[in-house]
């Protein structure tokens, strides 16, 4: 992949077996997360999904993207991912087939995901399960946060806002 603009093109498919674009799946702002549902920061799925409510209509599409390749801890079928996130964390936003982010078989996605650096300057490999991605409307990723970030941190808030205005 040439530019970060292409990411928008990148193909994806969701946990219904959909194929799509990121850029389908979300037209303006994006916040990417890979997510698992035996985590010790599972949780985290509550505030992913106030953000996806509460910034919906202003641009803004969370979309969790299973990963089992943290110590097994997805080890569900599609089937039992979206149970689990929607009867558990009341999840409504788009949830992509389980993916690897890291490694030889890594997702076209987070082979481009992975070179943005976090806050610290450190780019490279997911370190766990929850790290997020926040991306421009032109599919510019902006901001990258590691896995103990809660979603609703202030600097994530302050990011999106900052992203969506």
């Amino acid at each position: 992949m040439s530019s970060q603009d292409c990411l928008k093109d990148v193909a994806l498919t969701t946990l219904d077996g959909r194929q799509t674009t990121l850029g389908d799946l979300a037209p303006g702002a994006a916040l990417v997360v890979n997510v698992a549902s035996e985590c010790g920061l599972t949780p985290q799925y509550s505030a992913l999904e106030k953000l996806a409510q509460q910034y919906r209509e202003s641009g803004l599409t969370v979309i969790g993207v299973p990963c089992n390749q943290f110590m097994g801890q997805e080890p569900g079928t599609a089937e039992e991912i979206q149970t689990f996130c929607s009867t558990t964390y009341g999840v409504t936003f788009p949830l992509l087939a389980k993916t690897d982010v890291n490694g030889a078989d890594r997702h076209p996605l987070y082979a481009e995901l992975t070179k943005t650096p976090d806050a610290g300057g450190e780019a490279g490999d997911i370190q766990w399960n929850f790290e997020k991605f926040l991306l421009s409307a032109d599919g510019t990723v902006v901001n990258r946060f590691r896995p103990r970030t809660e979603p609703d941190a202030p600097e994530v808030i302050a990011a999106i806002e900052k992203v969506l205005s």
